[in-house]
């Protein structure tokens, strides 16, 4: 029986649960969307890494070891992927039900790398 199934379930939470535990500092919210998707709008304090890059075995990035790993996408479908696949290498992870669009439906913030305001594509 393979460790990994694609359609193993993860944990998920919604945006204003991932919100709080982020501010909190209790975990980490890791994007795995795209350049132009991440450099057009992303949450504050978030940290990047392609799902690709996820999928490839890459190491997270710093900031992002040692808590918990809040996955989120634009929609919640990359980022469960990325949930179940960090999951299978042993790293605390949940997916973030709704993505971006829905942090941004939600009234949360969404900011560029300069601290405008950003949008989600």
């Amino acid at each position: 029986m393979p460790l990994f199934s694609r359609n193993a379930p993860v944990g998920e939470l919604t945006v204003t649960e991932a919100d709080e535990r982020v501010r909190n500092g209790v975990a980490m919210l890791l994007d795995v969307r795209e350049t132009d998707e991440y450099a057009a709008g992303h949450a504050p304090g978030a940290v990047w890494q392609t799902l690709a890059a996820v999928a490839a075995g890459a190491p997270l990035p710093k900031a992002a070891r040692g808590l918990p790993v809040l996955a989120v996408c634009r929609s919640g479908n990359r980022s469960r992927k990325a949930a179940q696949l960090l999951s299978a290498r042993g790293v605390r992870a949940l997916n973030v039900t709704g993505g971006m669009r829905a942090r941004a439906a939600a009234g949360l913030p969404v900011r560029t790398g300069t601290g405008h305001d950003g949008h989600v594509i």
